[in-house]
């Protein structure tokens, strides 16, 4: 059963920085896509960034381009969120989500088929 558990959320002031992680488990296939997508109150969920197993292709959404960075360590199943000149309007509950039988990063969030609990970043002075 594939897992996803976030963590690394927090509170940080404007310009700040933040990492989260994204531990994955339980993934049968040889590849997958493992994305990061943000819901602010009020507003719907939306794509942040993607990162895909087979090549280390990525996606980011053109409000973070240039500020966040996607990685991952394969030796511990994990996949980063380099969060940096955080805004204010970055706040948000930042969800991990997985995509199976594919080798394509995308945002597209109904191709996800698991998603992780969800962790919640602040950026305020």
């Amino acid at each position: 059963q594939v897992r996803l558990v976030e963590s690394g959320g927090g509170l940080v002031q404007p310009g700040g920085s933040l990492r989260l992680s994204c531990a994955a488990s339980g993934f049968t296939e040889d590849y997958y896509v493992i994305g990061w997508f943000r819901q602010a109150p009020g507003k719907e969920r939306e794509g942040v960034s993607c990162i895909s197993s087979k090549d280390d292709s990525t996606v980011y959404a053109d409000s973070v381009k240039g500020r966040f960075t996607i990685s991952r360590d394969n030796a511990k199943n994990t996949v980063y969120l380099q969060m940096n000149s955080l805004k204010p309007e970055d706040t948000a509950v930042y969800y991990c989500a997985g995509q199976v039988l594919t080798v394509v990063a995308d945002l597209s969030e109904w191709k996800y088929d698991y998603w992780g609990q969800g962790t919640q970043v602040t950026v305020s002075s």
